[in-house]
């Protein structure tokens, strides 16, 4: 088989040994890093609507130029991996391992992150000064669904109302799968960018957080078979974190 995993970066970093690992940068880091890293402008893409869509523009370049036999999605600090509480970069899943997974699997997913509210409680309520624009959103979202695909909307009900799904939009797939991911995924948030900006409802990174909602619902509408694996992490942004936390405790 012959695959690749995308590993989505806007910065220099250390990337694992295993040529499976394609690293393609990015947003603000592009330009800087283009000899260093596949860039996300090249071919048929979407770079430009990255402060939108974040990683998936990564994504739709993979999808739309890559020709492999499965691709994935992983973070410059984020792998999917075996080893239980692993910060080593190198203990990502091996393309050996990728492979053997992917003859009994259709998808490898990270672990479910679970919530005591419902997933869209907790979208709405994530920054509260934004609350009412969030339920705007979700509703838009839902719109979209119906516009688009009607045949998902019991499924995107039912994973909105519940209480867990497979966060971070990193998974690997064989590339039929991918080809009728994407295609599903991004005629949805076409419609919705459109529908965004009418309404006046813009913000940065919401396709991105959309997205997360969304695999869970294309795989459980289509039956797809999937393995939960571990999550490295290989440094936290606890600057980050801070700021966020600063921002919900001035604006809440």
């Amino acid at each position: 088989m012959n695959g690749k995993i995308i590993v989505v970066t806007h910065k220099e970093y250390k990337m694992p040994c295993d040529t499976v690992y394609l690293p393609v940068c990015v947003g603000v880091g592009r330009d800087a890093l283009r000899n260093k890293y596949q860039a996300d402008d090249e071919g048929e893409n979407i770079s430009d609507k990255n402060i939108l869509y974040c990683e998936l523009t990564a994504l739709y370049w993979a999808w739309k130029n890559l020709n492999c036999d499965y691709i994935g999605l992983a973070h410059y600090r984020r792998y999917l991996t075996e080893s239980k509480r692993s910060k080593n970069i190198e203990d990502a899943l091996s393309q050996h391992r990728i492979e053997e997974l992917l003859m009994d699997y259709d998808i490898i997913v990270p672990r479910e992150k679970r919530y005591s509210q419902t997933i869209a409680d907790h979208y709405i309520n994530c920054i509260k000064s934004r609350k009412d624009a969030h339920k705007i959103h979700l509703q838009l979202l839902r719109d979209s669904i119906l516009e688009v695909a009607p045949e998902y909307i019991a499924e995107y009900d039912k994973t909105m109302n519940g209480h867990s799904a497979h966060m971070l939009n990193m998974f690997v797939m064989k590339k039929q799968n991918l080809d009728n991911y994407c295609e599903w995924l991004f005629k949805i948030l076409f419609v919705l960018e459109k529908k965004i900006y009418d309404h006046d409802v813009y913000y940065d990174r919401i396709m991105g957080a959309f997205s997360e909602f969304l695999l869970d619902v294309w795989i459980r509408t289509n039956k797809k078979t999937y393995i939960e694996v571990e999550l490295i992490e290989t440094e936290r942004d606890y600057w980050g974190k801070i700021k966020w936390a600063l921002k919900r405790k001035l604006f809440e």
